[in-house]
């Protein structure tokens, strides 16, 4: 049995980075025995998702970081897509590069995954150069999310905002909803579906779901982190009903 220790540094009020990671990895464990993932969690401030409040919490990231790298994990992902992206383009380059060098300045010499750079990472897996989003975010951060995966490289063909500013309230969506707000958006020219743009807004229940009612690849900002931590570990890129993206075909 070989054990992966992953970092997680996350939002105070996030209840689902912590809930689906886990799920999908423990899934994968049983799936194909032989690894077993460890999680370490340290927290940043941050209750209502605001320009403002999210900056401060990005801030957090150095001390977060720190605090993890005397756990020595083998992967570190900081989880609040919005949170960066909302920075501007590119920024989650910024993120994992000041937070790598937090860690290496305390002797662990762990990658980094952002949830922003590992939503790109996902969709470039699949090729998807035209994309549809659902956010739980207030409309003006929906349209800095979308600027941001246009920057990119990624057309965003149409775009759902849920408005729900609580992070907390976020946490507590019910994700089977999601399999009738998806049919609000226009997939014509969609590649793929993100069913959540946001490690927040529980979705895994019913991702495998939608891909299949929707008839085009369906990945979440969770489910891409989950792809890229694996990617990171060099394990093979699988787990169990969590849609294409880790069916091991990318």
């Amino acid at each position: 049995m070989t054990d992966h220790h992953i970092g997680l540094i996350v939002p105070s009020s996030n209840l689902t980075m912590e809930t689906e990671l886990p799920r999908m990895l423990r899934a994968k464990e049983d799936a194909e025995p032989g690894d077993r993932f460890v999680f370490h969690s340290s927290r940043a401030r941050m209750r209502h998702v605001t320009p403002e409040e999210l900056k401060a919490m990005n801030g957090q990231a150095d001390r977060a970081a720190r605090e993890l790298a005397d756990a020595r994990p083998d992967v570190v992902a900081t989880a609040c897509l919005v949170a960066i992206m909302a920075q501007g383009p590119g920024y989650h380059c910024t993120a994992e590069t000041a937070i790598g060098e937090a860690l290496r300045s305390e002797g662990c010499q762990a990658p980094v995954v952002s949830s922003a750079g590992a939503l790109l990472t996902g969709l470039g897996a699949l090729k998807a150069d035209r994309v549809a989003i659902i956010t739980p975010y207030m409309k003006p951060l929906t349209a800095k999310v979308a600027e941001y995966l246009e920057d990119a490289g990624v057309e965003v063909v149409d775009a759902l905002s849920l408005e729900v500013a609580d992070n907390l309230a976020v946490g507590n969506l019910d994700p089977q909803d999601l399999r009738t707000h998806w049919r609000r958006l226009d997939l014509s020219r969609a590649d793929a579906l993100v069913v959540s743009a946001c490690v927040q807004m529980p979705s895994l229940p019913v991702v495998q779901a939608v891909e299949d009612e929707a008839g085009l690849p369906v990945l979440s900002a969770a489910t891409a982190t989950a792809y890229t931590i694996l990617s990171e570990l060099g394990l093979p890129t699988t787990a169990p009903g969590a849609g294409s993206l880790l069916s091991g075909r990318y």
